[in-house]
This record gives structure tokens, C-alpha cells and sequence, in this order.
């Protein structure tokens, strides 16, 4: 994985940003991830994006409520930037986030007049995320590897083993605690995780229990 091309330190973000509250949607710093835009004020939201820093605050409701989108959230989100965009005929918006950096919300402002969420987002402590991380022979492949194939035939998922025994170290654990159906609390424990070394162990973690005993004894933090 490459570094982030836009962003050289974590004080030449934006002071303000829009939030996305989207249940088990992880976005990790160099990670990509592809969303469908219908409802209006997020139409909205990608519009204004487009016209200034193209970041939004992709983050998770911690709580269960009618509108997702009023619900308190988690206290960490991680930015993405716009990378692709497609409108189709019907009014969507189709577009890929690549994760920038993580944030923690540190005010809530007042609703945007298009009904999106903004914030005052704390970049601060996330330095690290605008460089790759982990080297090589940082992570235990094999039990990665091992414990992956039990989760993949538990959940009866195809793999293609080849494309993952070429990733980088990096890409594969931002890909796979991205893509796993993990639920919403083990996506924020592989958020948070303190560093590459320990996401990826949160994650190793997470395929042995989901693979090998009951996921709601799944790691938690």
C-alpha cells in the first residue's frame, strides 16, 4: 500500500466534516470502500463533498434506532476521501471511499440545512495513518491463513487464496476486517486497535472464534 497522496499530516485536514452513520460499514486508513447513495440528504452531503475537501466521516451508530442516521455513534469514525463517482439514471450516486485517517468526534454542530450530520472531527493520534503501515514478517501469516479458511468454510465463503497469499501484509488485514461479516462492535474493535500489529491480531482473534467457537464470544474491546 502507498501513502496518501492528498494529506502529508493529520493539521492539513479539515477542521469540519460531514458524517456518514452506516452500521457495520468499516472504513480503515488506505482501504477502499464502495457505497450507494439514494436517500436525499445523503445525495446532499456527497454534492457539498464534491465541491470542497471530497471527505466525508464514515462512522458507526452505537446505538439501535428508527433513523440510523440521528443515532448516537461510536466515539471513533475514520475519514475517506472521494476517489470514485458515478451518477445513474435514477438519481443515485455511486462512489468509493479510500480511507484517510481516523478521527474522534470532538463536537457535534448543528444539523447542515440538507439534513446531514456535521462535526468538528480530532485527528489528533492519528498521525501514523497517513503512512503504510506494518513491514514484513510484522503479523503471523500462518495463523492468519489458518484461521481465515476455518471462517471462510464456517460462513461458506469463497476465497481466491492466491490473490491473498501475494497481498501485502497491510492490505490484506485492511481487506479482510473490512469485507468479513463481522458484527458492529468487532468492526469498532478493529477500528480502534491501537496499531497495524494489533488490528491484526484483533482480527486473527475474531476468524478463530467465528470459525472455530460462537461468535458472540468474539472479541470485544
Amino acid at each position: 500500500m502507498t501513502g496518501m497522496p492528498y494529506y502529508h499530516a493529520v493539521g492539513e485536514l479539515p477542521c469540519t466534516m460531514a458524517i456518514f452513520p452506516l452500521p457495520g460499514a468499516l472504513l480503515l486508513p488506505r482501504g477502499t470502500l464502495p457505497l450507494n447513495i439514494f436517500e436525499p440528504r445523503y445525495l446532499t452531503m456527497i454534492e457539498d463533498a464534491l465541491k470542497s475537501e471530497r471527505l466525508i466521516g464514515m462512522i458507526q451508530p452505537d446505538e439501535e434506532a428508527a433513523d440510523v442516521g440521528a443515532a448516537h455513534c461510536f466515539e471513533v469514525g475514520c475519514a475517506g476521501r472521494i476517489t470514485q463517482f458515478t451518477e445513474t439514471d435514477d438519481g443515485r450516486f455511486l462512489i468509493t471511499l479510500t480511507g484517510v485517517a481516523r478521527f474522534r468526534i470532538a463536537r457535534e454542530l448543528p444539523v447542515m440545512d440538507g439534513g446531514y450530520r456535521l462535526i468538528e472531527p480530532d485527528f489528533s493520534g492519528f498521525d501514523a495513518d497517513l503512512r503504510p503501515q506494518g513491514g514484513s514478517g510484522a503479523i503471523d501469516r500462518d495463523a492468519l491463513a489458518e484461521h481465515l479458511k476455518a471462517f471462510f468454510v464456517k460462513k461458506q465463503i469463497e476465497a481466491n487464496w492466491e490473490a491473498i497469499e501475494q497481498a501485502d501484509d497491510e492490505s490484506l488485514v485492511t481487506a479482510l476486517a473490512m469485507v468479513c461479516p463481522f458484527q458492529p462492535p468487532e468492526k469498532q474493535a478493529l477500528l480502534e486497535a491501537a496499531d497495524f500489529v494489533a488490528r491484526a491480531e484483533t482480527l486473527i482473534a475474531l476468524l478463530q472464534m467465528g470459525g472455530d467457537g460462537d461468535e458472540d464470544d468474539a472479541v470485544r474491546q
